[in-house]
């Protein structure tokens, strides 16, 4: 590819809009059909259990084959490969618009998922190769918006779009976008010298057992009772041994012989930004499902009002990416901005453990503003970060590993919280529970205000639901107490990155 001076600001312009289309669209079908599973279940004739196999053969798909993306950009270059992965990708989601049964949609949503992998490494490699280095940090933000924006508007989109037409446009919404990414690319991204490469047949194996089997693991695990059903445990004995046989093979076999060059893994600041990275999704995403949960499910808000108040967090992250990218250039260390943002963002969601029924949307939305805040900046510098001591030769491997890492990431944040608010629904039922009895003053002081009686059939119907409603809430609470600690345990990490990434978009280049 060509080098970043042989680049118009204009070009550059056009480049950033053809893959920041791209790589929207891909992360937006991660959460735009959230929403619409309810209303897909009776037109595919599918049970609830049964429904969310959309979302698990995306993601499944998705996680095996991003790790890929060096691989095919070395064999068919980067203009190409691109251009495959946006083709595909718009031509399987008119085959999931247009699904007559669940067994063609789960087909149609693998297909997808495989040419959607690497739009989102992909797009990160093109932008850290486009822009100079004293704009790097510029070209992270704006990639960084396109990567955070999706999956934060994709539940109030997909239920706009459920709502006044149908779930099927949330697939066709892609068409469009995709036609305008691909023929951008086409005019204006340069091709990029291809490179003879074996593929490691051995190590693709051990990597698709590894990440299919962890995926299954974080996706199926809270609906089977994690460890007792078979189905999680044959997973999870499939992801122990795939795991140590994938590095033993790699770390024996010849550079350019495996997946992955094993350099990548000795680059001290890639390896600590990913594991920050998988933590980072973790609370963004966990948190991502319980707002819309508590506010509908609890709150009693219509969808339009949900994603009114979900919108700020987007504005805020929007905002801190810009902010944080302009401090980069002016190479104020990118630890800071990190550290910064961890914290916002521990305070954003700690804000969550005070949550009553009586709260208002002010209490909703200032703490979502400052999470969102908190969350750009994070994720700017830690993207600049990642792969300022990375060789350009390996980016677009690194850039697959720092896209699965946020996508296992995720993957857990949702499940862990998942299985913790059903959990502890469970077990505030029964403590609250307790407290239903005839000697409890309070109790029948509430009843009487109602003009009910305690033992009737009224009476304990209203009670079983204030008990269900206060236990929910408590379970939210613990919830967002868990995402805080997990936001809190990153500090230590960004402490291990080296003082001389804090002018990485300038080092870098003068380093290589």
């Amino acid at each position: 590819m060509s080098t970043h001076e042989s680049f118009s600001p204009f070009q550059r312009l056009l480049i950033t809009i053809a893959v920041m289309s791209a790589t929207l669209i891909q992360v937006l079908d991660t959460t735009i059909v959230n929403v619409a599973l309810p209303h897909m279940e009776g037109t595919l004739a599918a049970t609830p259990d049964q429904i969310t196999w959309v979302l698990t053969s995306y993601l499944v798909a998705s996680a095996i084959f991003m790790p890929l993306t060096g691989y095919f950009t070395d064999r068919w270059g980067r203009k190409n490969y691109l251009l495959i992965c946006i083709g595909g990708f718009v031509v399987a989601s008119v085959l999931c618009g247009a699904a007559e049964n669940l067994t063609e949609m789960v087909i149609f949503r693998l297909v997808q998922g495989v040419f959607g992998a690497g739009l989102v490494p992909l797009s990160q490699a093109i932008m850290t190769d486009i822009f100079p280095p004293e704009e790097r940090g510029k070209a992270m933000a704006l990639w960084g918006v396109g990567v955070m924006i999706g999956p934060i508007l994709g539940p109030t989109l997909g239920g706009y779009l459920t709502d006044v037409a149908t779930w099927r446009w949330n697939f066709y919404i892609n068409v469009p976008i995709g036609i305008a990414s691909m023929l951008l690319t086409w005019q204006f991204l340069p091709k990029a010298p291809r490179k003879e490469r074996q593929m490691d047949w051995l190590g693709l194996l051990f990597i698709s057992l590894a990440i299919g089997s962890l995926q299954y693991f974080l996706d199926r695990g809270n609906q089977a009772d994690w460890l007792h059903a078979t189905d999680i445990c044959v997973a999870v004995f499939i992801f122990t041994v795939s795991v140590p046989a994938f590095l033993w093979h790699t770390l024996g076999e010849q550079k350019r012989q495996a997946l992955f060059d094993p350099a990548i893994f000795l680059d001290r600041n890639f390896m600590i930004c990913s594991c920050l990275l998988g933590a980072f999704g973790l609370g963004l995403y966990g948190s991502m499902i319980l707002l819309p949960l508590m506010t509908e499910g609890l709150l009693n808000y219509p969808v339009v009002t949900t994603g009114l108040v979900m919108a700020p967090r987007g504005i805020g992250t929007m905002i801190s990416m810009m902010i944080c990218g302009r401090l980069l250039t002016r190479q104020v260390d990118a630890r800071i901005l990190i550290f910064c943002g961890i914290l916002l963002a521990c305070f954003g969601t700690y804000i969550g453990t005070w949550y009553t029924m009586e709260i208002s949307r002010i209490w909703i939305i200032v703490p979502v503003v400052i999470q969102g805040f908190g969350l750009g900046m994070v994720f700017v510098p830690l993207s600049a970060v990642a792969f300022a001591t990375l060789p350009s030769a390996l980016r677009p491997e690194a850039a697959g590993l720092f896209s699965l890492l946020r996508t296992i990431g995720s993957s857990a944040g949702i499940s862990i919280v998942s299985t913790l608010l059903a959990r502890d629904a469970q077990r505030f039922w029964n403590q609250e529970g307790g407290f239903v009895h005839p000697f409890n003053q309070a109790m029948w002081h509430f009843l009487h205000a109602t003009g009910l009686s305690y033992g009737s059939p009224k009476g304990m119907s209203l009670l079983a639901a204030m008990v269900g409603r206060q236990a929910q809430m408590l379970a939210y609470v613990n919830a967002y107490a868990f995402i805080t600690v997990s936001f809190f345990v990153m500090l230590p990490l960004v402490l291990l990155l080296k003082k001389s990434v804090q002018q990485s978009p300038v080092d870098v280049v003068s380093s290589e």
